[in-house]
């Protein structure tokens, strides 16, 4: 592999050029450690904080397990996406697989690339729509967190999400507006911090409760249902929780064509994935499990947003705002996917 075609890249998440249309000559110089940060920004996500009322849904055995198994099945899916951006040779084929669809295309019909764009475009919609609901209930929780610091934990503080919504919004209209967004690599360091950010101070939150109580709150089964019904509801939600906790298979591709190479991009993907998913999925079972550790039955569904912590007020508005500034980016990101 080499000569002029590896010195052309194409953004992250941008559209697969046609054939026939000619390519804009610019270098590839993405690495191991650029790819990890793409799928760490691309993976960790403000979900991470909703993952305690997950394992307290499932309880002590079921939810660590099953975190364990679904990075397990998003590695073998990753692998196997890698193997396609080259075609017909996975490490020296002469065409290159741009994107998801285009993977679909290629690998099993035009057909099955008009169902998939459906559902695809369905998935990305459905992840915009939750960024804009999570950014503005964190923001809410801002304002209440001072409310609750001023007035004490049994004031009512109550606030609407409609303004935040709008707010949200208007900022995205402004961000939409810089030119070749998508090849700042910066941004995904910096939301990469972010998700570290809160997710760590998430982790010492629930480590401190535990200190705290001095004990460790929970059972195998997790939080009783009044029926079984209900019970299945709750476990089959909590599995969509841990599902949508790693969402990163439609981005695999073009994170893979940001790579420079020697090595074959397909090796160095392989890598990367191993080792951010190996982190994310540290950084899961620690948040899931203090938090449920520290709540046990009470655990609540987001614990930064949720007010299970009221104190240190500061700490906890800082870790607000670093999930609004992280979705922030991840919108933007999610919006060049869908177009």
């Amino acid at each position: 592999m080499g000569g002029e075609e590896e010195d052309q890249e194409s953004p992250l998440l941008g559209i697969a050029s046609q054939p026939d249309e000619p390519e804009e000559p610019l270098k590839r110089t993405g690495t191991l450690w650029t790819s990890i940060a793409y799928i760490i920004t691309g993976v960790i996500g403000a979900g991470v904080l909703s993952l305690a009322w997950t394992v307290a849904q499932l309880g002590w055995i079921a939810g660590p397990l099953l975190m364990i198994v679904f990075a397990g099945i998003t590695i073998i899916s990753t692998n196997l996406l890698c193997d396609c951006y080259r075609h017909p040779d996975p490490e020296c084929g002469p065409a290159r697989i741009r994107s998801y669809m285009e993977a679909v295309k290629v690998y099993l019909g035009e057909k099955s690339q008009k169902v998939s764009g459906v559902l695809v475009l369905e998935s990305l919609w459905g992840g915009a729509a939750a960024y804009v609901i999570t950014a503005a209930t964190s923001m809410r929780a801002i304002q209440k967190s001072n409310c609750y610091h001023r007035e004490g934990h049994q004031a009512p503080c109550a606030y609407g999400d409609t303004f935040y919504m709008l707010l949200f919004g208007l900022v995205q209209i402004v961000m939409s507006q810089i030119p070749d967004f998508h090849k700042m690599e910066w941004l995904s360091v910096v939301a990469a911090m972010m998700s570290f950010t809160y997710s760590f101070i998430g982790i010492a939150l629930g480590f401190a409760k535990v200190i705290e109580n001095g004990k460790i709150m929970g059972s195998i089964t997790g939080v009783p249902a009044s029926t079984l019904a209900n019970k299945l509801w709750l476990v089959f939600e909590a599995f969509g929780d841990i599902a949508f906790a790693y969402p990163y298979s439609i981005i695999v591709l073009e994170i893979q064509d940001t790579l420079k190479s020697p090595p074959p991009e397909n090796q160095t993907m392989k890598r990367a994935s191993m080792v951010a998913i190996f982190v994310t999925t540290c950084f899961y079972l620690c948040c899931g499990c203090f938090g449920y550790a520290a709540f046990g039955n009470d655990t609540p569904g987001n614990i930064l947003t949720g007010f299970g912590f009221y104190e240190p007020y500061w700490l906890i508005d800082f870790a607000n705002a670093c999930v609004v500034l992280h979705l922030v980016g991840g919108y933007q990101s999610a919006s060049i996917c869908i177009l």
